[in-house]
């Protein structure tokens, strides 16, 4: 079933109102997003499991003082989710595999196409890891967690601009650092590169 942003919101009321089975289905829906994005910042996935249960736990005891207010309830379920992951990891001081956060399996793979894979994750974990800690939230928000940059401008506290622009100089930045090379410039942006937006 397709959740819009209205239904999420009539669905919020009818948890609040006491309903359970409205609070299954937001559960439901923004479970996976929620794990995708808790499991790109820390390192066992049964660490993932336990603080994704944690956030939706919080999410139940603070859905009476809920308010809507023009903010995506998206990006509201995020922060909760994005500050259990600070206070996990200044406990813990620790990362993710990216295997584990992609969910990949190595099938029916052979020994040399799990030893390439291997290496091209590393590669990008190398290149993540060289981001500064903002854009790595905005990374794993947008990409892991499928949010809006509504919904993770919400989630970091910041404005959807600046989140459009952290995650344009991350994306620019994981390009160099992996050797892809950037699409040619068309002829308007040769002839005015001032004229190009920082926030992507």
């Amino acid at each position: 079933m397709t959740v819009d942003d209205a239904a999420i919101e009539r669905l919020v009321v009818e948890a609040r109102d006491g309903d359970p089975w409205a609070f299954g289905l937001i559960f439901d829906h923004y479970h996976d997003a929620v794990y995708r994005f808790i499991a790109s910042r820390v390192h066992r996935p049964s660490d993932a499991e336990d603080l994704t249960q944690h956030v939706f736990v919080k999410a139940l005891e603070a859905l009476p003082r809920y308010e809507a207010r023009g903010v995506p309830f998206g990006g509201w379920l995020f922060r909760l989710a994005r500050n259990a992951v600070i206070d996990h990891v200044r406990t813990r001081h620790d990362h993710a595999e990216l295997d584990s956060v992609l969910g990949w399996s190595h099938g029916d793979a052979g020994p040399d196409e799990i030893a390439v894979v291997r290496q091209e994750l590393d590669a990008v974990g190398v290149a993540l890891a060289s981001l500064t800690p903002e854009q790595r939230e905005a990374i794993a928000l947008r990409f892991f967690a499928g949010l809006s940059a509504r919904e993770a401008a919400e989630a970091m506290g910041k404005q959807e601009g600046t989140v459009r622009g952290l995650q344009f100089r991350a994306i620019a930045a994981l390009r160099r650092q992996l050797g892809i090379d950037a699409p040619e410039p068309g002829p308007a942006e040769r002839r005015a590169p001032s004229a190009r937006h920082s926030d992507g």
